[in-house]
C-alpha cells in the first residue's frame, strides 16, 4: 500500500508520518518512510534549490519541472521498488502537493500538469491523508518553528508566501479530496498531535482489517 500525507504548511505532516510508521511497524508491517522533495540523493540536491528562502527566482513551470524530476527519480529509485517488495510506503507530500501548489496556487493548468505527469509515469497513491488546517494557523506554527530551528528556516521558502497563496493551496486540497473520496481521508489537524494521530490510526485500522 502506498499512502501519502498532504496539507498546508504547519499542518503536522512530518510528525504524523513518523508516528504512522511506528504504529504500522508495531503491527508487524514492513514500512518505508520517505518524502518529497528529497527522497533520493538527486532529490536532496533539488530540495535545496526548491526550498531555500534566498534561492534564485524561478518561473512557475521551472518549479513544476523540478518537482516532477524529483518525483520521477523517487518513483524509480525508491517507491516502486519498495512496493514491488511488498512493503508499505509512507510519503510526506507527493503529487497532490504539485496539483495544489504549482497548479492552484501558482496558476499552471491542471491538464498541463497531468499531461507531463503521464509521460513520466507518475502513479497515484492508494490512500491519502489530508491534514486539514486553517492556513493562517498553519503559517503561524511553521514560522514559529522556523524561528527556533535553523534547519527548518533554511527550507522555509513557501512559508514566505502570502496568506492568499496558502488559502489557494488549502482550497485545492479540499477540492481534490471531494473529487476523490475513496482515496482521500481528511483529518482535522487543529487539535494536538495525539488527537490527530488517533484519527489517523482509526482510518488505518479500517483499511488494513
Amino acid at each position: 500500500m502506498f499512502i501519502t500525507f498532504e496539507g498546508v504548511e504547519g499542518s503536522g505532516k512530518s510528525l504524523q508520518v513518523a508516528r504512522t510508521r511506528e504504529y504500522l511497524q508495531g503491527k508487524g508491517r514492513t514500512v518505508l518512510m520517505t518524502r518529497e522533495p528529497g527522497g533520493t540523493g538527486f532529490g536532496l540536491a533539488l530540495r535545496e534549490v526548491l526550498l531555500r528562502p534566498d534561492g534564485a527566482a524561478r518561473e512557475a513551470w521551472c518549479e513544476l519541472l523540478l518537482y516532477l524530476a524529483d518525483r520521477h527519480q523517487h518513483l524509480k529509485e525508491v517507491i516502486e521498488p519498495a512496493l514491488a517488495r511488498g512493503e508499505m510506503v509512507l510519503c510526506d507530500r507527493y503529487h497532490d502537493a504539485t496539483r495544489a501548489y504549482q497548479g492552484a496556487a501558482r496558476g499552471i493548468a491542471p491538464g498541463d500538469i497531468e499531461a507531463v505527469s503521464r509521460l513520466l509515469g507518475v502513479i497515484e497513491p492508494d490512500k491519502t491523508f489530508l491534514l486539514d488546517l486553517d492556513p493562517e494557523v498553519g503559517l503561524g506554527r511553521a514560522r514559529r518553528r522556523n524561528a527556533l530551528d535553523p534547519a527548518a528556516a533554511a527550507e522555509g521558502r513557501f512559508e514566505d508566501e502570502a496568506l492568499a497563496f496558502h488559502a489557494r493551496v488549502r482550497d485545492a486540497y479540499l477540492e481534490l479530496a471531494s473529487s476523490h473520496p475513496q482515496r482521500f481521508c481528511v483529518i482535522p489537524a487543529a487539535d494536538g498531535p495525539d488527537a490527530v494521530f488517533a484519527r489517523i490510526a482509526a482510518a488505518l485500522d479500517s483499511w488494513l482489517d
